[in-house]
């Protein structure tokens, strides 16, 4: 891609060089924000591109799948999206979720309305003190129950192919859902999907374009010292092609490592309590899929055979499927926790291998027929559903020792060293900001060199890549990876 031809003036002079340890989500979003502002920064990545690893499927704006995190993780969950659908419009798939509880849940719909009830107030007040924030409809709009009267005249309806109205995206919902199994009233939520290949796309083609910014692929940190003389760091790597290690000095190392986070921390000795989860979720395509779909959630109790089931729509009749069973997205003996001898937590060898292998096909055929069969039964016309690919995997770390964590964001351990702990996410932005913040404190730079832009998200390269062009990249990064295009494309 040719260089842009957009002037483009950092913020940031200053002779600093920056590390990022790894280029996920965390790591890729952290770059961006700083080399954004101009700071020299080196992703190093082991991997052969950019955001590989858990299965991202949602922006999570609220909180609103998991009923059993706090009311204060909903809110800042709430906020840190807000700011992700800000800053990569791009990557968001803007469409409802469709939340409903079976008559075999031991919760009941208004049991939701308190928690619901908060979000839109912090949504309306976050919107009234800058207009720029209203990224997810009307705040009036955010939420909205629907009867079973509601849905059943939906359901007479033809299937749009386009949105008009609110009412559109329940009516492919209200056709196939046995009603009969569900307790009412439903919930409509604007909790978007967010594109794990469309973000890829996003920060490769930025990086393209940000001389400040080097991306060092095929490269895996084995060594990493204290520099004797000054604050900062000795990072040695190593890369497939050549086993002669490179040495580089960096000012500020960012471990951005996500389930591996724990190594680099052993490395420099930084204790640190923590979890890894080994998750899955599974691509099936329903041919007979017509029309508009929403995305789909049946609440139930985790790690039991009737945990949530999750539909996640993309173009063509190809969804991402999660079920929070041990059968589907969840494993036995896949939640590890970190030691006193190790901050890495080892996950079994067999979660490791699915992560550096390939699955074996029949366990890809077994697990995605079994989240098939997990959504047909409230779906039932589902069943026709055939295996479309190998399972999106990985697994997500969960800084402490409460596994119903999920807004975290970057920890601190010395002088001129961060880990990135995010759970979701949306929280990326939350911890570049925070280690900016850092930079400050450790001298790195001057509060009077980057200004307003400490609060301000500043991405003028990363938000000029057009549609065509995130989606082209975001397609050839999905062929590359061996999955369907349709999980690159924009729905």
């Amino acid at each position: 891609m040719n260089k842009s031809p957009t002037p483009y003036q950092p913020i940031i002079s200053s002779a600093a060089k920056i590390a990022v340890i790894g280029g996920g989500v965390a790591g890729s979003t952290i770059a961006l924000r700083l080399a954004e502002l101009g700071l020299d920064t080196t992703i190093i990545e082991k991997g052969p591109s950019l955001v590989n690893g858990p299965p991202i499927c949602h922006l999570h704006a609220g909180g609103n799948l998991y009923r059993e995190i706090s009311d204060a993780q909903c809110l800042t969950l709430l906020k840190q999206s807000i700011d992700t659908v800000k800053v990569y419009p791009l990557g968001v798939n803007k469409r409802p979720t469709v939340i409903a509880l079976p008559k075999t849940d031991k919760g009941q719909p208004s049991d939701l309305l308190p928690r619901l009830k908060k979000l839109t107030a912090k949504y309306t007040e976050l919107v009234e003190l800058d207009n720029r924030n209203k990224v997810l409809g009307e705040p009036e709009n955010y939420f909205k129950f629907y009867s079973k009267a509601e849905l059943e005249a939906l359901a007479k309806l033809p299937i749009p192919d386009e949105a008009v109205k609110d009412t559109d995206w329940l009516i492919a919902y209200a056709k196939h859902v046995d009603l009969t199994l569900l307790k009412f009233p439903v919930l409509v939520v604007q909790e978007y999907g967010l594109s794990a290949f469309r973000f890829a796309a996003i920060a490769s083609l930025a990086i393209e374009n940000l001389s400040s910014c080097q991306l060092k692929t095929h490269q895996q940190v084995v060594d990493i010292i204290s520099k004797s003389t000054t604050p900062g760091w000795q990072v040695t790597t190593k890369s497939e092609q050549s086993q002669l290690p490179q040495v580089q000095n960096f000012d500020y190392v960012i471990n951005a490592c996500g389930f591996k986070t724990g190594e680099i921390d052993d490395m420099v000795q930084a204790k640190r309590q923590r979890m890894v989860e080994f998750k899955a979720a599974y691509v099936a395509h329903w041919p007979e899929c017509q029309g508009l779909w929403p995305e789909v959630v049946f609440y139930g109790e985790r790690g039991t055979p009737q945990g949530m089931a999750q539909l996640t729509p993309y173009p063509g009749g190809y969804f991402q499927l999660h079920g929070m069973t041990q059968d589907i997205t969840l494993f036995k003996q896949g939640l590890v926790a970190s030691c006193q001898n190790s901050a890495q937590p080892k996950l079994a060898q067999r979660f490791v291998d699915k992560i550096d292998k390939n699955w074996p096909i029949q366990l890809v055929n077994s697990r995605t027929m079994g989240s098939i069969e997990h959504i047909a039964q409230y779906i039932p016309t589902f069943n026709t559903a055939e295996t479309a690919s190998k399972p999106l995997f990985g697994a997500q770390q969960i800084p402490g020792g409460d596994a119903h964590l999920r807004a975290a964001d970057v920890s601190f351990d010395g002088k001129n060293y961060a880990r990135a702990e995010i759970v979701k996410a949306s929280s990326a932005l939350a911890a570049a900001d925070a280690i900016l913040k850092d930079l400050i404190e450790c001298g790195v730079i001057t509060a009077e060199q980057i200004g307003d832009k400490l609060t301000e998200h500043y991405f003028p390269i990363s938000q000029q890549s057009s549609e065509q062009e995130v989606t082209n990249r975001a397609m050839t990064l999905a062929k590359q990876r061996n999955y369907p295009a349709a999980l690159a494309k924009n729905f």
